[in-house]
């Protein structure tokens, strides 16, 4: 299996299904039915493309998205930018500061502001303020769609289990060939790409990711930014999304 078959099966498990586990069943049976090489052929290619993900600015990213600093969170959330497919996988790890364009992220940055109604009730003489908080869902935002994909890398090793092999032997036979993990990621088996920088530093946040900054409120919001915050969205040099 070259690259191309394997996002060919990324990508049709996602078209001819219409939820994450109708996915997993329908990639299980597809997996099932090539022979152990193939198999492998999947892992590696899913392992590459995961580690071409772990790198310093798409943790970031992770993190804007998630408000988690999570090690298994961010290995998760790779998975999931696989399971979008090659084109915006390759639109994020090649520009992680365009990850708010992505609608899947837009869906999910809008099921969190429409989580909880806020009511505000002065009394008559307005002498104080009664702030009332009603959640609209039991969920912030519901797994089928919340940007992370855990099982979605189990699944081959679930297949050459079902073979009666050792899931094990096809961890060793991706490493005979190679390929090894660059997860789990704030671990000394690590390798991340990139500069690790200081995400706490707002300045430094907006020199690297502008555009996120500018989505967590780092910048003025206004629909016409400064010229000096334009400046600074031109410096990734990212085409939009589309």
């Amino acid at each position: 299996m070259d690259l191309d078959g394997f996002w060919e099966l990324v990508e049709r498990s996602a078209e001819e299904t219409g939820s994450r586990s109708a996915r997993l069943e329908w990639l299980a049976r597809r997996l099932s039915a090539l022979p152990a090489e193939e198999i492998v052929d999947y892992e590696c290619w899913f392992t590459r493309c995961a580690d071409r993900a772990c790198t310093w600015d798409v943790y970031a990213a992770c993190w804007a998205v998630n408000s988690s600093w999570s090690s298994d969170g961010y290995e998760y959330f790779v998975r999931w930018l696989i399971s979008l497919g090659r084109a915006d996988f390759e639109k994020i790890v090649t520009c992680p500061d365009l990850v708010f364009e992505l609608p899947q992220i837009r869906h999910v940055v809008e099921l969190k502001r429409t989580y909880a109604h806020k009511r505000t009730t002065w009394s008559a003489d307005g002498g104080f303020r009664l702030d009332r908080v009603t959640h609209t869902r039991r969920q912030r935002v519901p797994d089928e769609v919340y940007p992370e994909f855990e099982a979605f890398a189990y699944v081959p090793y679930e297949v050459y289990e079902a073979r009666g092999l050792d899931p094990a032997d096809l961890y060793e036979a991706v490493a005979a060939r190679g390929v090894y993990s660059k997860f789990p990621f704030l671990s000394n088996y690590a390798h991340p790409d990139g500069e690790r920088w200081d995400y706490g530093d707002e300045t430094e946040f907006r020199r690297r990711l502008p555009r996120i900054a500018r989505q967590l409120g780092m910048f003025d919001i206004s629909p016409d930014p400064s010229e000096k915050e334009r400046g600074a969205l031109e410096i990734t040099m990212c085409p939009p999304l589309g």
